[in-house]
């Protein structure tokens, strides 16, 4: 008993040695909280990372005065990479219920970051601003696009919305969201097809099984493959290719069993 006693003695002295020994030689942790990097003169636009040009800062700094003025809704911007003024930006700018604040930090998976103000919530919902970030701020867009294209078309978007009383949406129709549309139009269109071929002599279309999985393809074609372009852009070109392609779809799957010289029993 006193053997076993005498080791945790031990074990807690090691265990306390080491972490006065780690404590000794780590350096000095700094808070990048620091009000110090605030700048002298009002401005919309703290660009800590240098994610923007002059020429951009003071035509997007004189923009969002002019919006702000016209709609009375803040919008500002917060780059930063390893230094933060932190909470001081709260104070600067006056932030309350009806601003909007876009911080800029290339550190993380994503770019952009939004801390926004309660009154904003009734016309932009949360899903907006994920859905949002995940469009300007990944680290594709970022790479092909540049910080400053990701920073400008997102507040782009967020005064849009604002200026025509809200969105559930990100307006526009990026072109690999409509290509997924596409892919779940055509993938519906393929299962109506199947489900719709005849299974009876002299029947030419199965209208109870294509009832019957309706609500699959109805979800593939409509939900994913319709609704995502209505509701983004007013352009009818998407929406009359994802139609297309649902009834091509769906005829070459109708079609296909008939070219394989065999009818499948009606089970």
């Amino acid at each position: 008993m006193l053997r076993s006693l005498f080791s945790r003695l031990s074990l807690g002295l090691w265990v306390t040695l080491l972490m006065l020994s780690t404590w000794a030689i780590a350096p000095t942790a700094y808070a990048y909280d620091n009000p110090d990097l605030l700048p002298d003169r009002p401005t919309n636009i703290i660009d800590l990372a240098n994610a923007l040009t002059d020429t951009q800062q003071d035509q997007l700094d004189q923009h969002l005065q002019d919006f702000e003025a016209e709609t009375g809704w803040k919008l500002r911007v917060l780059t930063q990479f390893d230094r933060t003024p932190g909470r001081a930006v709260k104070d600067f700018w006056g932030l309350d219920d009806k601003s909007v604040m876009l911080v800029a930090d290339p550190r993380g998976g994503n770019l952009l970051n939004f801390s926004v103000g309660d009154a904003l919530y009734d016309l932009l919902p949360r899903t907006f601003w994920i859905e949002l970030q995940t469009r300007y701020g990944n680290q594709f867009f970022v790479r092909d696009n540049g910080e400053d294209s990701s920073i400008i078309q997102a507040l782009q978007s967020i005064e849009t919305c604002l200026r025509q009383g809200g969105c559930n949406v990100v307006p526009g129709l990026p072109r690999e969201q409509w290509i997924l549309t596409l892919i779940t139009s055509v993938l519906g269109g393929i299962i109506c097809g199947f489900a719709a071929h005849p299974r009876k002599p002299g029947q030419v279309i199965a209208w109870q099984w294509a009832l019957i999985f309706s609500p699959l393809w109805g979800i593939l074609f409509i939900a994913f493959g319709i609704a995502p372009v209505i509701t983004r852009t007013a352009d009818w070109l998407p929406l009359l290719r994802n139609v297309a392609g649902f009834a091509m779809g769906a005829l070459v799957a109708f079609l296909s069993p008939m070219f394989n010289g065999s009818t499948p029993s009606e089970t």
